[in-house]
């Protein structure tokens, strides 16, 4: 199950926000969005725990959480479909 994590300290690591999640079961992957040019975090991520049950159980427990002075916010990821190309 793949989760969005938003609302994330510009500071965290993968590793922190792995550890975080670690509680709830096996993380599969984690990915923190970072800009394109300066390479900082945007304040958001994805998770994604290897089963729905440690998931729903980790989403329950960590959204709205205080984490470092931030209010998580953890909700299921939306896969979004591919676009055709450009039209010009």
């Amino acid at each position: 199950m793949k989760l969005f994590i938003g609302n994330l300290p510009y500071a965290i690591t993968e590793s922190e926000l792995t550890d975080l999640f670690s509680s709830y079961g096996n993380v599969v992957s984690v990915k923190l969005i970072t800009d394109h040019f300066t390479e900082e975090s945007k304040g958001f991520g994805f998770v994604e725990m290897a089963s729905r049950g440690e998931g729903h159980k980790a989403m329950e427990d960590l959204n709205g959480k205080d984490f470092k002075h931030r209010r998580l916010v953890c909700n299921e990821a939306v896969v979004k479909k591919k676009k055709g190309p450009r039209r010009r």
